[in-house]
């Protein structure tokens, strides 16, 4: 199993508080093994009982009969019975796939009301917070969202294989970042037979199912669009348009369902532009991001490899797991990258994959040099150099500040 420090240190801080832990992200990006991985932390690192700690995972065949939420109250009740004769105090209950329950919801508030429960719960969809469970456990619960492998993750888990830290980077880009691509690298078909096999159960069953969709190539053809225009402002209109152009007659009601299932799913993070002068956030266009640029290179239509706009993708997603929400930044001097309000306060990013060219160099920082106020401001490139100050805007080399995960 591959190590998942930074969700292990988000479960240390919630461990015993009141509120449900909600896992969430797109299948396969290791929510079963953080379960796993929390189990054995919990057994281990803080002296729990191992039977005190409750562990079913709704995605193997000998849980089956627990797919209805009466009878999967009744398994965690009669499990915390047994745990009685062996221990006393919490028990820990945790819960893979639990969307998989019908009005799984109800046994969820109900093992809740108990107030001897530590409750974690994992889910491949954001629909999971949605609806009767939001209003039933409302300020109870709090949501972890969880990604594919961070590349300090990646590098930790290859690092013992001979790589250079530039062979891992390139492989990282290609592969994806899902935990297991690691164990089958060079082996192209392989793992174009595991990708493609993860984007088509996410296409059929948790956005074409959910939604009642029928024409699946129209929305594999959305989702390819979207993968080809990461980091680009869309909206519902501009794809529709794009995609009649392209032979593909498409509403744009059908493209704004299509999208927010996908991004439910969390095939896609969907990031809005922040005023900087308004300080609000404008609701017109937005941008799209990948959850796993693998993925994404099995289906996208243009094959050349853009190391800009990946290394774009990456560190959108490594800021979403520091800080949280991201935005696009609009100001009076262009767009900036992201801006972040996390708890360490309001930075702005910039992201080139070179600024040696003095004429790329000033455009980059002239975002940045014209928000007039005090808040740190980054430039983040693949320039491999010791980190350099420009005028109080620092330029830090990407795969230093990927690794450094103290940075922000």
């Amino acid at each position: 199993m591959i190590d998942r420090p930074q969700y292990l240190r988000k479960l240390d801080a919630w461990k015993d508080r009141d509120v449900v832990k909600v896992i969430t992200g797109v299948r396969r990006c290791g929510k079963s093994t953080l379960m796993t991985l929390w189990k054995q932390r919990l057994i281990a690192r803080y002296g729990i009982a191992p039977e005190a700690v409750i562990h079913i995972n709704l995605e193997l065949l000998e849980n089956e009969q627990f797919l209805e939420y009466h009878k999967l109250h009744e398994e965690i009740l009669r499990r915390c019975a047994l745990a009685d004769t062996a221990t006393d105090g919490r028990r820990y209950v945790l819960i893979d796939e639990i969307q998989n329950v019908p009005d799984f919801q109800k046994a969820l508030d109900s093992l809740q009301a108990r107030g001897d429960l530590d409750l974690y719960i994992t889910g491949s969809n954001a629909m999971l917070l949605s609806g009767t469970l939001a209003t039933l456990i409302s300020g109870r619960y709090v949501e972890i969202s969880m990604t594919p492998l961070s590349f300090a993750e990646y590098w930790s888990a290859r690092s013992n294989e001979g790589l250079t830290l530039q062979r891992a980077w390139s492989e990282y880009l290609h592969d994806g970042a899902l935990p297991a691509t690691v164990g089958f690298p060079g082996d192209e078909t392989m793992l174009h037979d595991y990708l493609d096999g993860i984007l088509s159960t996410v296409l059929f069953k948790d956005v074409a199912a959910r939604l009642g969709i029928s024409n699946i190539a129209a929305l594999e053809t959305v989702t390819r669009y979207l993968f080809d225009n990461i980091g680009n402002l869309v909206n519902p209109k501009s794809i529709a348009d794009a995609m009649t152009s392209m032979g593909t007659k498409i509403s744009p009601p059908t493209v704004s369902n299509y999208v927010e299932g996908l991004a439910a799913a969390f095939i896609f993070y969907p990031v809005q532009r922040f005023d900087i002068k308004g300080k609000r956030a404008l609701r017109q266009e937005r941008k799209y991001y990948a959850v796993d640029l693998g993925i994404r290179r099995i289906l996208c239509s243009n094959n050349v490899r853009d190391t800009g706009r990946l290394l774009e993708n990456v560190v959108f997603l490594e800021l979403m797991r520091r800080e949280g929400d991201v935005y696009v930044g609009q100001g009076s001097g262009g767009e900036i990258d992201f801006i972040t309000n996390g708890a360490s306060g309001r930075r702005y990013y910039q992201v080139s994959e070179s600024v040696r060219d003095p004429n790329t160099l000033e455009r980059e920082l002239s975002s940045l040099r014209a928000v007039r106020d005090n808040y740190p401001k980054i430039l983040i490139t693949l320039d491999d150099e010791r980190p350099t100050s420009h005028e109080g805007i620092e330029q830090v080399y990407a795969l230093d500040w990927l690794l450094n995960e103290e940075n922000i």
